[in-house]
């Protein structure tokens, strides 16, 4: 059969509109260009700037303005793949941010903020070293606080990301809500490969639920001020319900062959200290016995290692949905404690991100 020129010329133009789509285009194993940009012609970024724009009063010219300049990134999507706590085990994941560099430097961040740590501390009950540990593991202290812009992250994963798109397109949606509370500049706020942002690498929702401005200026950033990022992880964690004075979690051992089987890394508190025990499980506790609890189960470098997690375990996977950043955070944690932070002869300073607004917000 033959067609005619006109079809064949109509045919040509609709296969290049459909490899034009960057989620196709990658499908097949081709390379869209870097600097793709999200326009309305599609009709999923058309709906996205339609639907926000009426949810929230927003001008629909600024909210088009903003999207239409996010470009889609292959890079991004290759990283979400491929996350550190699904193909590392354990012991790789652990030597990875537990250096002797991270933990002497989490020491001198330490006694540099000292003052300003343990008196949040002492008001919310969460350990001072957590908190250290958490921005030491997030962004080495906020020294790599990511190098991607956060609408290129966030537009990518919400158009071109389908396992995980209907998260990411709220969180694009926050982002946009943020920028215009916030006065950060949409087009040159960086952030990680997934949008986080800052020294303690909040997602938009996140920072504009659980930031705090702890210099109280007027102002949150998470980039630049240490009082507002340290208040800030401090009550991401007061608010999943961090109990002061309680332990994070246990060491274990196995009672009896089989025990293995018992369902582990789970996120949630599913066991009690007593039907652990039960099933085999050793640790030592001064938990209640109806304490709540989850099985941590990982793999060494001499074979399986052991442990129990408790409530305030749990709270630091709501940060982080890994069993294995609860544990390395808690243990970054206890080596900073583990000797006297040394006094620094000056503050350290994060990794330059944060941009104020240049771009009028909508009213």
């Amino acid at each position: 059969m033959t067609h005619s020129p006109a079809r064949r010329r109509r045919v040509a133009r609709a296969l290049a509109r459909l490899l034009a789509a960057p989620s196709l285009a990658v499908a097949l194993g081709c390379t869209p260009a870097p600097a793709q940009a999200y326009d309305e012609s599609r009709p999923e970024v058309k709906a996205f700037v339609d639907e926000v724009s009426a949810r929230h009063g927003l001008d629909r010219a600024w909210v088009s303005r903003i999207v239409s300049a996010a470009e889609f990134r292959q890079p991004i999507v290759d990283l979400m793949n491929r996350p550190a706590e699904r193909v590392r085990p354990w012991f790789q994941y652990r030597a990875h941010f537990l250096t002797e560099r991270r933990i002497a430097e989490g020491r001198a961040f330490y006694g540099t903020h000292r003052d300003a740590l343990d008196a949040i501390a002492a008001r919310t009950g969460v350990p001072a070293e957590l908190v250290v540990a958490i921005v030491g593991v997030e962004t080495f202290y906020g020294r790599i606080t990511g190098g991607f812009r956060v609408i290129d992250a966030l537009a990518t994963l919400a158009f071109d990301y389908p396992a995980r798109a209907p998260y990411f397109r709220g969180e694009l949606e926050q982002f946009l809500l943020l920028v215009r509370e916030a006065k950060i500049d949409p087009l040159k706020a960086q952030g990680s490969y997934a949008g986080a942002m800052g020294a303690p690498q909040f997602m938009p929702r996140s920072y504009r639920n659980f930031a705090v401005d702890g210099d109280r200026d007027g102002g949150i950033d998470l980039w630049t001020d240490w009082l507002d990022v340290f208040e800030s992880v401090a009550n991401y964690m007061v608010k999943h319900g961090w109990r002061p004075g309680e332990p994070i979690y246990a060491t274990a051992e196995l009672w009896y062959p089989g025990v293995e089987d018992l369902p582990a890394n789970r996120l949630e508190l599913a066991h009690t200290v007593d039907s652990l025990e039960a099933k085999g499980v050793l640790f030592a506790t001064d938990r209640p016995r109806d304490a709540r609890a989850l099985f941590v189960a990982l793999r060494d470098t001499e074979g399986p290692t052991y442990r129990v997690g408790f409530n305030n375990f749990w709270v630091i996977t709501r940060y982080n949905r890994s069993v294995m950043y609860a544990l390395a955070v808690t243990e970054l944690a206890e080596a900073i404690a583990a000797a006297p932070a040394p006094v620094a002869p000056a503050a350290a300073t994060p990794a330059d991100g944060f941009v104020p607004s240049t771009t009028p917000a909508p009213r």
